[in-house]
């Protein structure tokens, strides 16, 4: 009696992967945008939404945190789905999709942050040709072993793919491709939570505010088109282009706010500047529903190209746009160098600002703001907010200010704090009728307040 001949592994295998094919090619793959990847983490205490593609009216569930939510692709294979908020959690977890069983492992809950603009936001902490290292870069290496802290850097843009790029959990080999100023600024805010922080990195070198604001945003700008026709525009800086490219594929994944370090490229446009960024906060906001989340930013640093005007209008936007905060930086600028190598201190007071303005803490997130000005005698006398514990001027006597009567010519100050409020004269006037601080590319000012922040340099002549 002939036996029958079982069927090889290897024919068998063929036969069962040819099963699968099938079922593959009848349901259709799911995928997820790169943001749902190993070692994400997902925003805490907020609904997060999760989305990806599949075939037309294909029925997708996501289970996460004892979660279980189901969608249907519409016509398009588009689906989506919302957990629930949750807790922090340093616990490793898994989140599993199906059909196909797709598993991203090591995934937290925690904070999440969208870090953006030029190369002072895009400089990794690590080497970089042509510039200088990173101020202590070798301790900050070495001693950067932080699990909780993560970076998904935002790769080129492959049209109808969505973004590309991968999660990093911070070592001292993965730090080196880190932005310096969002590890500062995330090793900070971790250490005083205590919960994981996520870092997503979109930021482009020598790019203007106009490349980061969406086309329709631009176009409902006062005079955009007479703007855009003046040439001003150079490459990389087509307005939209790097909105559409590296912001709205990340949209609608949740955050928490998002911290900015931008304005080099618009030097000279001051006036743009400040209609710019005030006007790409609100549209950022607007395309993540998610309300009027916190955007804090960095006023640029002393440089002998950059101008007070631009200073100006970046201090103007925080004073003007509700939930923003601008961290000063005139005490860590480098003349010659666009990008000066200590960026702790730029990380350090973008978390204090976060944890004023995103956490509620009460404390004191930003140095001297001028308020007003009044005349007594042949001096001005200013006040100011945020003067903290006090006002004090550092390494000696205050300096940095100018006075000018009704001539308009301003000449070398003194000054002196009287409490809250700073008293400024000159032999020369009279009878003062303007002041201003720092108003120079790089100014050589020290009226901080006692919690060792600086104040913004300012004008009290502006003539808009």
């Amino acid at each position: 009696m002939n036996k029958v001949k079982p069927i090889g592994r290897g024919v068998f295998g063929v036969f069962v992967a040819g099963l699968l094919m099938l079922r593959s090619a009848a349901q259709g793959a799911v995928t997820l945008p790169a943001l749902f990847s190993n070692n994400a983490v997902l925003q805490r205490d907020m609904p997060v939404p999760i989305w990806g593609t599949a075939a037309p009216n294909e029925q997708v569930t996501v289970e996460f945190s004892n979660q279980k939510k189901v969608a249907t692709a519409d016509t398009q294979g588009k689906w989506k789905v919302t957990l629930e908020p949750m807790a922090a959690s340093v616990e490793p977890r898994v989140m599993t999709i199906t059909p196909g069983n797709l598993q991203l492992t090591n995934v937290l809950v925690g904070e999440v942050w969208l870090c953006s603009g030029q190369s002072n936001m895009e400089r990794q902490l690590g080497p970089r040709k042509g510039q200088q290292l990173i101020y202590d870069y070798e301790r900050e290496k070495s001693t950067a072993n932080y699990p909780l802290i993560r970076q998904f850097s935002v790769g080129a843009v492959k049209r109808g793919e969505g973004v590309v790029g991968k999660w990093a959990v911070c070592t001292p080999e993965s730090v080196v491709d880190f932005s310096a100023v969002g590890y500062f600024f995330g090793r900070d805010l971790q250490a005083s939570l205590k919960v994981p922080v996520a870092l997503i990195l979109s930021a482009v070198g020598g790019t203007p505010a106009e490349a980061w604001i969406s086309t329709n945003a631009f176009a409902a700008l006062p005079d955009s088109a007479s703007y855009v026709s003046s040439g001003r525009n150079q490459r990389k800086s087509i307005p939209g282009s790097l909105y559409s490219g590296l912001i709205a594929p990340l949209q609608p994944y949740a955050i928490r706010g998002v911290i900015w370090y931008q304005g080099e490229a618009n030097n000279g446009r001051a006036k743009d500047y400040q209609r710019l960024l005030s006007a790409l906060i609100q549209d950022w906001r607007q395309a993540w529903e998610i309300g009027e989340f916190p955007f804090l930013f960095v006023q640029i640093a002393p440089h002998e190209k950059m101008s007070p005007e631009l200073r100006e209008a970046q201090l103007k936007t925080w004073q003007s746009v509700p939930r923003t905060a601008m961290v000063v930086v005139t005490d860590w600028g480098d003349a010659k160098d666009i990008h000066p190598t200590h960026k702790q201190p730029v990380g350090a007071r973008l978390a204090l600002a976060a944890r004023a303005i995103a956490y509620g803490e009460k404390l004191e997130y930003s140095g001297p703001i001028y308020a007003a000005m009044k005349v007594n005698g042949n001096a001005a006398v200013l006040s100011f907010t945020h003067c903290g514990s006090g006002l004090v001027s550092k390494g000696g006597g205050l300096k940095g200010f100018a006075v000018a009567g009704h001539d308009g010519k301003f000449v070398k100050a003194a000054a002196i704090i009287k409490s809250e409020t700073v008293e400024v004269a000159s032999v020369d006037v009279a009878k003062p009728v303007s002041v201003r601080y720092g108003w120079t590319n790089v100014p050589d000012v020290n009226l901080f307040n006692r919690e060792g922040l600086p104040a913004s340099p300012f004008r009290t002549d502006d003539p808009r």
